[in-house]
């Protein structure tokens, strides 16, 4: 099944989350078998990866939006761990600064955009713009719908720079994010992940609904596509990411650099050193010094 197909929403398709069923599997049951494909999807990643870094010359850009108790860090601590942090970073975005509402909204996310080599992942992003402060009214609607386009534009031009671009919306139920906020009462290690505003934006579940739908529908393209996640069962949203992601890598056709040096006179000089180690001589030809 190619679930990048399944779950990608088509340029310019009407999405209604509520005919999409966040508990949905694909008939994936959570067993040993999908548990041993998803850690090797892991671990294809982190070859991948690798050939990414060492290419250097495209990267990747993983968006990651949802409610609330989606799902975001998990599929980062659960999926994207296996990455090397020397070209991987998470990158959140917070409540604008005072520096930064001083710019366009895309500014600071201009400045954290991959770089040639690196994959990025974008904890919440430049969405929050036509989600939150639409939600919650912060800009004049002609200002924030204005934004789709903008968005569409700068997503553009990353691409256009070598940029691959992949976007999860996570999608739960209200059951299961209420579930979510119960496990972190209980469990004192992730108390810290409780906000005062959880259940205020709760009460605003339907305007996120509509908020999401209509970014989905305005800004999946074929550059940038959406991929709706059901993200009830953890198993399969983490499976489901580290498949398309794999998926996606290995359709850049990732080439790893031309070798640079003389391949055969690197082995003689290789041969030449070995054979003085064997010889108890040290770099230079003189006797290695006995180990302390």
């Amino acid at each position: 099944m190619d679930l990048r197909k399944e779950l990608m929403v088509s340029p310019g398709e009407k999405v209604d989350l509520g005919r999409i069923d966040p508990a949905g599997t694909f008939g994936f049951g959570k067993d040993d078998e999908i548990l041993k494909e998803t850690a090797g999807n892991s671990a294809e990643l982190a070859k991948l990866q690798f050939d990414l870094y060492a290419e250097g010359k495209r990267s990747l850009l993983v968006v990651l939006q949802g409610m609330d108790a989606a799902g975001k860090d998990g599929v980062i601590n659960h999926v994207l761990a296996p990455l090397n942090p020397q070209g991987c970073r998470v990158q959140s975005f917070k409540t604008p600064s005072a520096l930064e509402l001083a710019h366009d909204f895309l500014w600071r996310v201009h400045m954290v955009a991959p770089k040639k080599g690196e994959i990025v992942i974008f904890n919440r992003s430049h969405y929050e713009d036509v989600l939150i402060q639409r939600v919650h009214k912060m800009v004049p609607e002609e200002v924030w719908r204005e934004r789709y386009e903008f968005i569409n534009d700068f997503e553009k031009l990353l691409v256009k720079s070598g940029t691959v671009i992949v976007k999860f919306y996570l999608h739960i139920s209200p059951e299961e994010q209420l579930k979510r906020f119960r496990d972190r009462l209980d469990d004192p290690s992730r108390q810290w992940k409780i906000s005062s505003a959880d259940y205020a934006e709760r009460k605003l579940w339907p305007e996120y609904r509509k908020a999401f739908e209509e970014a989905l529908e305005r800004c999946s393209t074929a550059q940038a596509p959406w991929y709706v996640i059901p993200a009830d069962r953890k198993y399969f949203r983490n499976y489901a990411v580290s498949r398309i992601l794999a998926d996606t890598l290995k359709e850049m056709r990732l080439e790893l650099p031309p070798v640079s040096v003389d391949i055969a006179a690197v082995r003689e000089e290789y041969a030449n050193a070995k054979q003085l180690e064997k010889e108890g001589l040290g770099p230079d030809g003189t006797p290695a010094k006995s180990a302390k």
